[in-house]
C-alpha cells in the first residue's frame, strides 16, 4: 500500500494562548484534565503514568506535555473539527494502579489511550485494552513485551533491544578512544534487562570490550561499591548505564568518593536526574545519554514547545514530555486520516486507526521527522546523543 505523507504543521504553534497548571475547572479528581465526557462531539483520550512516587518526574512531564498538545489542538479548531477532552491518571509506577486507573478512564469515556508512561505498569494495561481493542499509544514504555501480541499498541519511544543497539553503535563509532566498557544494569528490571542484552551483543559486534557486566536488583541498589570496583580494577574507560536516574544518581557519587572518573553513558531513563530533588548536578558533568530529544535544540518546534512548557510549569521538559507532545499530536494525525468521529466507539476507532498507524510516516514531531511504525508497534527514528554540561544538556555531533 502507497505510504501516505502526514504534515505534522505545529498547529497554531505560535500565538497559543495557555492554560497553565494541570488542573481545569470541571474535572473529575485527575491529575490533570480537561472537559468532562459524556457528548458526541469531544475526543476523549485518557493519560496514566506516575505523578506521585519516585518515578514521578516521568508522569508528571508527560501528563503536563500532554496538556500542551491537547491546548494547541483545541485552539486550532480541534480534531476533524471536533474539541478534545484530556484526562490524567496517576498510577505511582504500579502495574494494579494502572490498571485500576485504565478503568477509571474507561467509566470517563475514554476513545483513545495515550500511555502508560512506565514499561511495567503499560504491560498490565495493554493486556486490558487489547481485549477492549482500544488504541494505546505509549510515549516512553519501551519494553517489547508492551507491543508483542497487542496489535493495538504503539510507541513514540525507541524499544529496549533498538536503545541497546544504538549505544553502542554511537560509542563505537564517535567516541575515540574507548574501547573497554562496563555495564552496571537492574536484572530485575525488564526495560534494563533488554537494553542490556543487545547492547553486549552489539558491542562485541563493533570490537568493543566488555571488560565488566554486573547486575543488581531492587532489593540492592543502594551499594554500588562492588559494581564500581570491578569496572575500575578492569581498566573501564566508560560504565554504560541501562538505568534509571534514580540508581544512576546513587552510582554517581559513588564513584566520585571512590575516585572513579570514568565517562558515563546512558539511556533516555536517565533523563531526569538534573531535576533530581537533592541532587548534586555537579556530579553528572560529562554524562553523555541517548535521547530522541534535546531541549536546548534550536529549531522551531522544539523552542516553542521548550518555552510554553516553562512558561506554564516552571521548568524544561525531559524526554518523557517531548515524546507525550508527539504522542498527542501523532493520535490527531491518524484520527484525522482515519476519518474518525466522537460518536464511533473506541472499538470502532481502534479498527479506524491501525490500518493507518501500519502506513503512515509522520512529520513534524519534535523526537524525529518521518516517524514511521512496524507491524509490531514499534517506532523507526533517529536518537540524539546529548551531553551534560554546567548542569543542562547540550547536544552533540
Amino acid at each position: 500500500m502507497k505510504k501516505r505523507l502526514l504534515s505534522l504543521m505545529t498547529v497554531a504553534a505560535l500565538g497559543v494562548t495557555m492554560l497553565a497548571g494541570c488542573g481545569a475547572a470541571g474535572s473529575k479528581g485527575g491529575s490533570g484534565s480537561t472537559g468532562s465526557a459524556g457528548g458526541a462531539d469531544t475526543f476523549y483520550i485518557g493519560g496514566i503514568g506516575p505523578t506521585t512516587g519516585a518515578a514521578a518526574i516521568y508522569g508528571s512531564c508527560v501528563m503536563n506535555a500532554a496538556q500542551i498538545a491537547v491546548d494547541e489542538i483545541n485552539e486550532a479548531g480541534g480534531i476533524n473539527g471536533y474539541q478534545v477532552a484530556y484526562r490524567f491518571e496517576d498510577d505511582v509506577h504500579d502495574p494494579e494502579k494502572s490498571v485500576n486507573a485504565y478503568n477509571s478512564l474507561k467509566d470517563w469515556g475514554m476513545q483513545v489511550l495515550m500511555g502508560t508512561v512506565t514499561t511495567s505498569p503499560c504491560i498490565a494495561v495493554s493486556t486490558e485494552s487489547s481485549a477492549d481493542h482500544m488504541f494505546e499509544i505509549t510515549p516512553s514504555a519501551s519494553s517489547t513485551d508492551v507491543i508483542d501480541n497487542n496489535d493495538n499498541v504503539y510507541q513514540v519511544c525507541f524499544t529496549d533491544p533498538n536503545q541497546g543497539t544504538a549505544s553502542a553503535d554511537y560509542i563505537a563509532d564517535s567516541l575515540d578512544g574507548v574501547s573497554k566498557v562496563a555495564v552496571i544494569y537492574n536484572s530485575a528490571d525488564v526495560y534494563s534487562q533488554g537494553i542490556h542484552d543487545t547492547f553486549i551483543s552489539e558491542s562485541e559486534a563493533k570490537g568493543l570490550v566488555v571488560v565488566s557486566d554486573t547486575a543488581f536488583t531492587d532489593d540492592t541498589k543502594t551499594d554500588f561499591s562492588t559494581q564500581l570496583q570491578k569496572a575500575q580494577e578492569n581498566g573501564a574507560e566508560l560504565v554504560f548505564l541501562p538505568i534509571y536516574y534514580q540508581e544512576a544518581s546513587i552510582i554517581l557519587q559513588q564513584a566520585k568518593d571512590m575516585g572513579y572518573a570514568p565517562t558515563f553513558f546512558g539511556v533516555d531513563g536517565m533523563d531526569g536526574i538534573l531535576t533530581l530533588e537533592g541532587f548534586d548536578t555537579s556530579l553528572a558533568e560529562g554524562v553523555m545519554l541517548l535521547t530522541p530529544f534535546s531541549a536546548d535544540a534550536d529549531d522551531e518546534k522544539t523552542q516553542n514547545f521548550v518555552a510554553k512548557y516553562q512558561e506554564a510549569y516552571g521548568d524544561v521538559p525531559n524526554q518523557f514530555g517531548a515524546d507525550a507532545y508527539d504522542a498527542i499530536y501523532i493520535i490527531k494525525a491518524a484520527l484525522e486520516e482515519a476519518g474518525a468521529t466522537p460518536d464511533m466507539s473506541a472499538s470502532d476507532i481502534c479498527d479506524a486507526v491501525l490500518p493507518v498507524m501500519s502506513d503512515i510516516t509522520f512529520e513534524g514531531g519534535i523526537t524525529g521527522d518521518s516517524m514511521q511504525w512496524d507491524e509490531n508497534g514499534a517506532v523507526n527514528k533517529a536518537p540524539k546523543a546529548v551531553v551534560i554540561e554546567n548542569g543542562a544538556y547540550k547536544a552533540m555531533d
